[in-house]
């Protein structure tokens, strides 16, 4: 079994936001290093979870690691956005609450092989899934300089997008970038020298753009959560955490037009659009870890929890 290490963020408010059910049919998204669906599962009696992950790695952990709760519990290696396939197929009746947590399990960064992280140097990958086809290294030889631009904009929200898409042109026309390690000095020689060494990482924002590219992690959002939402029951819940700013803006529209969708103008006095809403909010303000748990946890430190509940139709 491959060695799984993870530390579960928002633990005990995510399941607890979940109002689980002893009897429920649950659904975690990203099983990652299991420790919500344990949390989860010890709640459950005659109730059942189905939980996915796109990375084998955790699959295989979790066969071990919930092996005590086989009978309540179906695994699923396959990304989240076929969630709704999926409960078709094992909760045809629908689901009483579902979880996804959008970060990258500490696995993944701190397994040098899996090519995520800038501090070792690795064969540039960066696949969730490890039979997914594209790689960094794809992304890295072949995108054209607008389309390099493009993702570390708009995934990395990196303000010297077009300095380091130029140092990326130049230094390939030399040879291929092959590790983590030769892209991270590509992209620190971008930077002037004195920011180069103050602060955090250089590398730190293009390499979670590449990383976005490579997983198509923004593409799958709205489209997993409203198959959520259609497969909850009344009252059920759904519980997301983000941990940077492009994705909770996702998370947070698409539960927006659930609850407040209306497209009449603001100065109708009645609607005629016909919307109804289908969720509400069980906290209109995201919860955050606490101090303890950001000091436990530093990777915590950017999460956001939001909890919406299902409407009778």
């Amino acid at each position: 079994m491959v060695a799984f290490s993870h530390v579960s963020v928002l633990l005990h408010e995510t399941v607890d936001g979940l109002d689980v059910k002893p009897d429920g049919v649950y659904v975690d998204c990203t099983l990652g290093g299991a420790g919500h669906s344990t949390h989860l599962l010890k709640k459950l009696t005659a109730g059942r979870l189905i939980a996915l992950d796109q990375d084998m790695d955790a699959i295989e952990n979790a066969r071990e690691k919930l092996k005590e709760f086989q009978d309540k519990v179906t695994l699923v290696h396959t990304n989240f956005e076929r969630v709704g396939e999926v409960l078709d197929e094992f909760a045809p009746e629908g689901i009483d609450g579902a979880m996804i947590d959008l970060g990258v399990s500490s696995h993944q960064l701190d397994t040098p092989e899996r090519g995520f992280s800038y501090h070792t140097d690795a064969p540039l990958d960066m696949r969730m899934d490890q039979g997914a086809p594209l790689t960094a290294k794809e992304v890295v030889n072949t995108y054209s300089y607008t389309e390099l631009c493009r993702i570390l904009r708009e995934y990395g929200e990196e303000k010297r997008a077009s300095a380091i898409a130029n140092a990326i042109l130049d230094a390939r026309e030399q040879k291929e970038i092959e590790t983590t390690g030769e892209l991270a000095e590509i992209i620190k020689s971008a930077f002037p020298v004195k920011e180069r060494f103050e602060g955090k990482h250089p590398a730190r924002r293009s390499f979670q753009a590449i990383r976005i590219e490579v997983n198509r992690e923004l593409s799958v959002i709205d489209t997993t959560i409203k198959s959520l939402v259609s497969h909850l029951k009344p009252g059920g819940r759904l519980c997301v955490i983000t941990f940077h700013s492009l994705e909770d803006r996702i998370v947070k529209e698409c539960i927006r037009d659930f609850i407040d969708g209306c497209t009449c103008p603001r100065d109708f006095p009645v609607c005629v659009c016909g919307f109804r809403p289908s969720l509400k909010y069980v906290t209109r303000k995201p919860i955050v870890p606490s101090r303890e748990e950001e000091n436990a946890n530093p990777r915590s430190r950017s999460a956001k929890l939001r909890i919406a509940e299902k409407l009778e139709s």
